[in-house]
């Protein structure tokens, strides 16, 4: 136990260096690149959505200056291996979004250092229902709310969009425990746990944030989107490299195939000798073509709004 902790904390502090690289990379091109669509914005920074154990744990909020009616509005779950990231450093992956006219919600989640598995599905159905909740605050429209994450944060956008109430995560966080999502965006996301803990697929950042409790193959089971597949749950896009080292391709061929016997609306977006993540300018431009054309299927977003989605 005291050698899986050092390990953990050891590769933290690696994820927290090149976290705190992404940061200055960020800061880098927003010195470079002057972004006047951020002035068009009020940014509520590091607002505390929930403590736990007397942790607080925060989220950002953007929001349309010019908004009098309720907006569409994207929550974001950063990426990490669920055991690194920040919300902080991902902040040009919704971008797009701004520039559509969208509200923002930046959520950062228990990360395994101070919590393992399941805190981090905990944390982002809390941080939805927290949406929700201060809907009217934010002028957030809870009719369009859509949930996008990459890697682990997909994971977290998947699972607090499709857990239902018999799952018994987040029981203390308040109502609405129905919290509406409209879509899922799922970057590469992880659609069953419990294959990176075993066999070829073994992921190290997966079984450090499951720990070594003896139920953890149970837990694994219980935070797995594709347990969850059924009628009624939000469509959903996903886009993946079919050459993906980190969360394998056939995670989002399964979940698509899953989807389709449930008839739920969804699209798999391919990125054809695509690594995880790091895509050219040209499969990012491909990949918010299919994400706008998809938004607008679902009448999220009209179909002129949404062309205006940078590449």
């Amino acid at each position: 136990m005291v050698a899986h902790i050092t390990k953990l904390k050891c590769w933290h502090n690696i994820a927290a260096a090149m976290v705190y690289a992404m940061v200055v990379l960020v800061l880098i091109q927003l010195a470079n690149h002057a972004m006047p669509i951020y002035d068009e914005f009020q940014i509520s920074r590091d607002v505390t959505y929930r403590t736990v154990d007397g942790h607080a744990v925060k989220l950002d909020v953007y929001s349309k200056r010019d908004a009098t009616t309720p907006n569409a509005t994207l929550v974001y779950f950063h990426g990490g291996g669920w055991i690194g990231g920040s919300k902080e450093a991902e902040s040009l992956q919704f971008r797009p979004f701004l520039e559509m006219g969208w509200n923002v919600v930046n959520v950062e989640y228990r990360l395994g250092d101070v919590a393992l598995a399941p805190a981090s599905v905990e944390d982002a159905i809390c941080a939805l229902r927290w949406v929700h909740r201060n809907a009217s605050a934010y002028r957030i429209d809870p009719n369009r709310v859509v949930l996008m994450g990459q890697s682990a944060g997909a994971h977290l956008a998947l699972t607090a969009a499709m857990l239902p109430a018999e799952a018994k995560l987040a029981s203390s966080c308040p109502e609405p425990k129905d919290a509406m999502v409209a879509a899922i965006i799922n970057w590469y996301g992880i659609a069953d746990v419990n294959d990176l803990l075993h066999g070829a697929n073994t992921r190290f950042f997966a079984t450090a944030w499951l720990g070594e409790a003896p139920d953890r193959e149970d837990i694994a089971k219980r935070i797995s989107p594709l347990h969850y597949v059924r009628a009624g749950i939000p469509p959903v896009i996903s886009i993946h490299g079919d050459e993906d080292d980190e969360v394998p391709y056939a995670h989002s061929v399964l979940l698509h195939q899953a989807l389709e016997s449930a008839r739920i609306r969804n699209r798999l977006v391919t990125i054809p000798g695509g690594a995880h993540g790091g895509f050219s300018k040209a499969e990012m431009a491909h990949a918010f073509t299919e994400i706008r054309d998809f938004l607008a299927a679902e009448s999220i977003v009209a179909a002129d709004d949404g062309k205006r989605v940078s590449r």
